[in-house]
């Protein structure tokens, strides 16, 4: 009797989903597994340029099936509504919420044997009033879109207020304030800017928010937000025509919703391999996944450490179907590469666990290092090497799912 092949399920084709499911299907053997991918997009996007698509930059299209063209796996679009890890089954519905869910327009349920749950993150908006109403976000492409078409509605001397001074909001500010000089842009940040750099890289930024005209409000928790200012926990008002919200992300809530051990965050818990410590069928990786760095601290949520983390998925995966041995990488960072427009950025140097190391260059050559990380990150996603020149064969195919070592 002929048995069934392994059915292998990825939600999400962010940098870790994308990564996880073009090495697992250039290392398995097509006869023995069926890859899908499921996206509610049917391109990959870069997540960490959108605040380049807010400012008017054009990116290259990447559509996701040229990323998976010639590995075996599918692409289904269509957005996850829920997971039932006790009957592996995923409910899904039409990415434009019309229902039905596969390339011919039918669906609404795909089974699994072994599933990769990379979600990913969404804007977290704290529970803060007038967020929702009035801000904008860079979290994802259409809110990127919308916030392009509202600062090109702005006429010279409009006020742009980001709020949130990590990563994304120090980006957002800087390259909307490089192209569009006409504007007043002001960044609005709960403790000290820069604060998590070293003294370096925090004299860096602030003498770039100089140059680029940027108004900084240190110490200032923005409470509510309005349609023509923000308001701030000490009673102060910043005058703000646009204001673009990057106060953090949070996980989506589909895992929560589950039988999944899942962190007060709603991250899946997951050990060394990225597999689930609750259920062994289940994989999770990006900031979907609550992984341990080399000294017990968490990854933060970041590009930086998904695609690490979707490779160490995918290796186990292999690992565990073909009877080989698992992977055993420690996952820890070199640096933060932070843009500030296009012709400037900053490269802080950090410890494994992600503390800021004194040096952190800047300036023209850090911004070309920094495009070279971005367009690496996109490439590693499409060629996710290193994979062997002959697919390896699954051990037990099926729906046994061997849950050793």
């Amino acid at each position: 009797m002929e048995l069934m092949k392994h059915r292998i399920v990825i939600l999400g084709a962010g940098y870790a989903g994308a990564s996880v499911a073009g090495r697992l299907a250039r290392r398995l053997h097509a006869d023995d597994v069926d890859v899908t991918l499921v996206n509610a997009e049917p391109d990959f996007v870069e997540r960490v340029r959108l605040h380049q698509v807010a400012a008017s930059q054009e990116l290259r299209q990447r559509p996701l099936r040229d990323v998976l063209a010639g590995t075996g796996a599918t692409l289904r679009v269509a957005r996850v509504t829920a997971v039932d890890v006790d009957r592996r089954t995923v409910a899904l519905t039409a990415a434009d919420g019309a229902g039905g869910a596969d390339s011919a327009g039918r669906g609404g349920e795909l089974g699994y044997d072994t599933l990769v749950y990379a979600l990913g993150s969404s804007l977290d908006r704290r529970g803060v009033p007038g967020v929702a109403e009035h801000a904008y976000d860079v979290a994802g492409r259409p809110g990127a879109l919308r916030l392009r078409e509202r600062l090109g509605e702005l006429a010279p001397g409009g006020r742009v207020v980001v709020v949130g001074g990590g990563l994304t909001g120090v980006e957002a500010a800087s390259e909307i304030a490089e192209a569009r000089g006409d504007l007043e842009v002001a960044l609005a940040v709960r403790g000290g800017l820069g604060d998590w750099l070293s003294q370096a890289g925090q004299r860096h930024l602030r003498g770039t928010f100089r140059r680029l005209g940027v108004t900084v409000h240190e110490h200032a928790q923005v409470e509510q937000v309005g349609a023509t200012e923000v308001l701030t926990g000490d009673g102060a008002t910043i005058p703000a025509d646009v204001t673009v919200w990057t106060a953090g992300f949070a996980v989506h809530p589909i895992a929560a919703a589950t039988a999944l051990e899942v962190s007060g965050s709603g991250q899946i818990v997951v050990d060394g391999t990225m597999r689930s410590v609750s259920h062994p069928d289940v994989y999770a990786v990006g900031d979907a996944a609550l992984a341990d760095g080399p000294l017990g601290t968490p990854l933060r949520m970041s590009c930086a450490s998904g695609i690490p983390m979707a490779w160490q998925a995918a290796d186990s995966v292999v690992a565990r179907l073909t009877g080989g041995k698992l992977p055993n990488m420690p996952l820890g960072y070199v640096h933060q590469c932070i843009s500030l427009g296009r012709r400037d950025a900053v490269i802080q140097l950090v410890t494994a666990d992600d503390r800021a190391r004194p040096a952190a260059p800047g300036g023209r050559l850090a911004a070309r290092y920094k495009e070279l990380i971005c367009a690496g990150a996109a490439f590693m996603v499409a060629h996710p090497l290193p994979y062997p020149a002959r697919r390896r064969r699954v051990a037990v195919a099926g729906t046994a799912v061997p849950t050793g070592r």
